[in-house]
């Protein structure tokens, strides 16, 4: 009995769309944390050393728009694949337009600093170490590849990304 798809029953038809739709995210989340970082040249931003800093260095300032520009390019090239072109998640991983959306509605200005402080010692701390759990790799490490500039730069892309 040879049926094309638009003669089977609806039934059918339901069935043969939902394996695809599970064949689909099956096949993201077995690509998730599968990206192999890729080098970013900062060498027209200032060098910040070999002490890690605690907040980004390009928020503000004259590197900012430098840092925005390699930031961007640096997101597309290590981060968007899991975590969405311009920071849009597709629901596997963290949306990170609101990465730090707890801290932005607080009115007492020295809670909100502590707050965007925290957050960038969990961002940092994440970007550079990963993130594994069960020992299935969620985010890979970056640290050995991205420059504490590079680093710094994809943060200063993603704060001109934070919803409000």
């Amino acid at each position: 009995m040879n049926r094309s798809f638009h003669t089977r029953s609806p039934r059918a038809a339901l069935r043969a769309l939902a394996l695809a739709a599970s064949c689909l995210v099956a096949a993201t989340v077995m690509a998730h944390g599968d990206v192999t970082p890729q080098s970013v040249d900062t060498s027209t931003l200032p060098q910040l050393g070999a002490k890690w800093l605690d907040a980004n260095p390009y928020s503000e300032g004259p590197a900012h728009k430098e840092a925005l520009r390699i930031g961007t390019s640096a997101y597309n090239q290590n981060c968007a694949r899991c975590h969405g072109l311009e920071a849009i998640s597709g629901g596997i991983s963290p949306d990170l337009r609101k990465f730090d959306a707890d801290c932005s509605g607080m009115s007492d200005p020295a809670k909100k600093s502590a707050c965007y402080k925290e957050m960038d010692d969990y961002y940092l701390a994440t970007v550079r170490r990963g993130r594994v759990r069960d020992g299935r790799v969620y985010m890979p490490p970056f640290e050995a590849t991205l420059s504490q500039e590079a680093i710094w730069s994809i943060k200063t892309y993603l704060e001109t990304r934070r919803e409000p």
